[in-house]
C-alpha cells in the first residue's frame, strides 16, 4: 500500500472544441509529469490529477476552477490554453490563493503573482523567430491571427518590429476561433505577394489556412513550399503530422522540439509512454509536464505549505526538466528557457534550423528587449531576388 501524502492537482484543458488539439497535449503532458513524480522514490507524498473539462467554452474556465479549489484541497492548476481562458481564471486564483501553472506560449504583458508562466512569452518567441525570418525571406510580412487578445497582441508586436525593422505590413487579418472560411485571405495573399505570412492562428484555423496555402502553392509554384514561408507562432508536432503535407516547408519557433539533440531530451523522451510519442510532443505538452516538475520540487522544499510559498521554495533553485535546468524569474513569474526555429519536412517532423544556446530572460512587457533587425542578409537568404521600388 502506498502510504505517501496525496497532494492534488487540478488539471484543466479544453479536450474537445475549437483548440482540442492543444488541450489534449496540456492534458497529456501533466498526466505524464504526474506519473514521473510518481514514480520517483524518496519523495514523501504523491501528486494526484483532479481533472476538469471546459470543453472549449471560455465561460466554464472561472467556474470549474472555483470547484476545483473550493474545498481547500487544490491549491495548484496546471490548465487553461487560451490567454481568455487564463484572464478567466485569475480572480478565483487570487480569491483563493491558489496557483495557475500556465504551460502555453502567450504574448506578454501580464505579470501576476497566482500565475506561473511556463510557456514562452514574447521576447522568447515571436522577437526570435523575426530575428531569423527577416533577414532571411525579406521584410514585406502579410500578418494573420486569432481574434482575441494572442492574435492581437502577437500581431501588434510583430508590426511594431517589422516596421522598426525597415519592413512594411501589406496586410493584417482576423479570424474567429475554429472559423476555417478562409478564402478570401488566400486571395488577398496571393494578390499581394508578401515576403512571408506570420500566423498566429490556432487549431482548425490554422490547419484550414495551411491546406489552403499549400493548394495556393500548386496552382502557383511562387507560392510553393520555401518561397514565401509561413512562419508559424503556435503549431506543435501534434498537429503537423495531422495536417500534412499542409505545412511542409514552413517554419514555427519553440522552446522546445522533440528532435532536439540533447541529453534531457533524450532521458524525457525515453520515459515517454509510447501512446504519448505516437502522437507527437509538442512544446507545450513538455511545458505541461515541466510545470509537474516545478510544484513537486517546490513542495518537496516547502513541505505542504500555502501554494505562493511553495512557489518561492521553487524559485531558490533551478530545476531538471526536457528542457535541462529551469528557473523561474523572482520578479515576474516568468522561465528563463531557450528558443528554438524549426521547418516542417515532409515527414511530419520538424528539423531544427537555429538551436538557441542561451536562455533569454523573460520580459513580458518588452522593457529591455530590441524591437528592431539589423538589415543583415545571412546564409540562409534564399536564392530567389528581392525586388524594389527605385
Amino acid at each position: 500500500m502506498d502510504t505517501r501524502t496525496v497532494v492534488q492537482v487540478g488539471v484543466l484543458f479544453s479536450r474537445s472544441g475549437p483548440y482540442a488539439d492543444l488541450g489534449e497535449q496540456g492534458y497529456a503532458g501533466t498526466m505524464a509529469g504526474i506519473a514521473a513524480v510518481n514514480a520517483r522514490t524518496g519523495l514523501p507524498f504523491r501528486l494526484e490529477a483532479s481533472v476538469a473539462d471546459p470543453k472549449g467554452n471560455t465561460d466554464r474556465y472561472a467556474a470549474l476552477a472555483a470547484e476545483l479549489v473550493s474545498g481547500g484541497e487544490v491549491r495548484h492548476i496546471v490548465g487553461c490554453t487560451t490567454s481568455w481562458s487564463r484572464k478567466e481564471v485569475i480572480p478565483v486564483l487570487e480569491k483563493t490563493q491558489a496557483l495557475l501553472w500556465y504551460p502555453c506560449v502567450y504574448e506578454g504583458f501580464e505579470a501576476n503573482e497566482n500565475v506561473v508562466y511556463v510557456g514562452a512569452c514574447a521576447n522568447q518567441h515571436i522577437l526570435p523567430l523575426l530575428e531569423f525570418a527577416l533577414p532571411a525571406f525579406g521584410r514585406r510580412g502579410f500578418l494573420l491571427g486569432s481574434n482575441y487578445i494572442w492574435g492581437w497582441e502577437t500581431c501588434r508586436i510583430a508590426r511594431d518590429v517589422i516596421l522598426r525593422s525597415g519592413g512594411e505590413v501589406l496586410g493584417e487579418r482576423h479570424v474567429p476561433l475554429g472559423d476555417a472560411d478562409i478564402d478570401r485571405i488566400i486571395d488577398e495573399i496571393h494578390r499581394k505577394k508578401p515576403d512571408f505570412i506570420l500566423n498566429s492562428l490556432i487549431g482548425p484555423s490554422s490547419y484550414a489556412f495551411l491546406r489552403a496555402y499549400r493548394a495556393l502553392g500548386e496552382r502557383d509554384g511562387d507560392f510553393a513550399p520555401g518561397r514565401r514561408p509561413v512562419l508559424s507562432c503556435n503549431l506543435g508536432e501534434n498537429e503537423i503530422v495531422k495536417i500534412m503535407p499542409a505545412a511542409e516547408g514552413h517554419y514555427t519557433t519553440a522552446t522546445y522540439f522533440e528532435t532536439l539533440e540533447t541529453q534531457e531530451n533524450a532521458r524525457f523522451l525515453a520515459g515517454l509512454p509510447k501512446d504519448a510519442r505516437a502522437a507527437g510532443i509538442s512544446a507545450f505538452f513538455a511545458q505541461a509536464y515541466s510545470a509537474v516538475l516545478l510544484i513537486a520540487a517546490g513542495i518537496e522544499a516547502a513541505g505542504e505549505a500555502a501554494a505562493l510559498d511553495v512557489l518561492e521554495a521553487v524559485k531558490a533553485r533551478a530545476v531538471e526538466t526536457p528542457f535541462g535546468p529551469l528557473r523561474i524569474d523572482p520578479a515576474n513569474n516568468h522561465i528563463h528557457v531557450v528558443a528554438h526555429v524549426a521547418r516542417a519536412t515532409a515527414g511530419g517532423r520538424y528539423d531544427i534550423v537555429r538551436q538557441g544556446r542561451d536562455a533569454i530572460a523573460p520580459d513580458p512587457f518588452l522593457i529591455r528587449s530590441a524591437l528592431a533587425v539589423p538589415a543583415i542578409e545571412t546564409a540562409t537568404t534564399p536564392s530567389r531576388p528581392q525586388l524594389r521600388l527605385v
